[in-house]
């Protein structure tokens, strides 16, 4: 498999995923109280966060293995986006929409989605608010804000789609880029991508 079919197959999980945290929220599934409830959401977040990072890893891994060794053990999301971004600052998923356009030969053009998706900074702190529902909770400390977590969700859930449902990814040293679907008429749980490259500007 290569680098960038494992990144799909993570894309791929990812969506599963997502579906998992529509159903909650949505109340058509629930884990019997409300703590629960939340607390299986967050985890489904916290695993989406990470496979977007882990996913950026494999699609650069031939320069990140390079420089990290032991990059197999890069989980924590704040440190395993400073080193991509430290060998590939263009590793991000970059969204993208797609505009219709009258120019022969191009059905529709790429233009930079606004600021309404997850950021990098964004995922490492929502990556790490939801560690603090992975462990029990201590009858003497800070009760955990279970609200807080709801109200986040709702915000996560679109910016996160945002991010992912239509966008680039740019390889270390690769002049062209992949464009990946999240979702696709008749594609099912697949998650489509395409291979562009730069053509090279004709002389007058």
């Amino acid at each position: 498999m290569t680098d960038i079919e494992k990144y799909a197959a993570a894309m791929k999980v990812i969506k599963l995923r997502v579906e998992v945290i529509q159903l909650f929220l949505s109340g058509r599934r629930e884990a019997k109280y409300l703590p629960t409830t939340v607390e299986t959401i967050g985890l489904q977040f916290r695993k989406v966060f990470e496979l977007i990072a882990l996913a950026s890893l494999a699609a650069n891994r031939s320069q990140y293995s390079a420089a990290y060794a032991d990059f197999a053990s890069h989980w924590q999301a704040a440190k395993l986006i400073k080193n991509l971004r430290s060998i590939n600052p263009d590793f991000y998923p970059k969204p993208v929409v797609e505009v219709k356009t009258n120019r022969p030969g191009v059905l529709n053009e790429l233009k930079p989605r606004g600021l309404d998706y997850l950021t990098e900074t964004e995922l490492v702190e929502a990556h790490g608010r939801c560690g603090g529902l992975m462990h029990s909770e201590n009858p003497f400390a800070t009760p955990i804000d279970y609200p807080f977590f709801q109200r986040s969700f709702g915000s996560w859930l679109p910016r996160t789609m945002n991010l992912l449902n239509n966008h680039q990814v740019h390889l270390l040293g690769d002049t062209g880029f992949w464009l990946f679907h999240m979702q696709e008429d008749g594609k099912g749980d697949e998650v489509p991508y395409y291979r562009f490259e730069r053509v090279p500007k004709i002389p007058p």
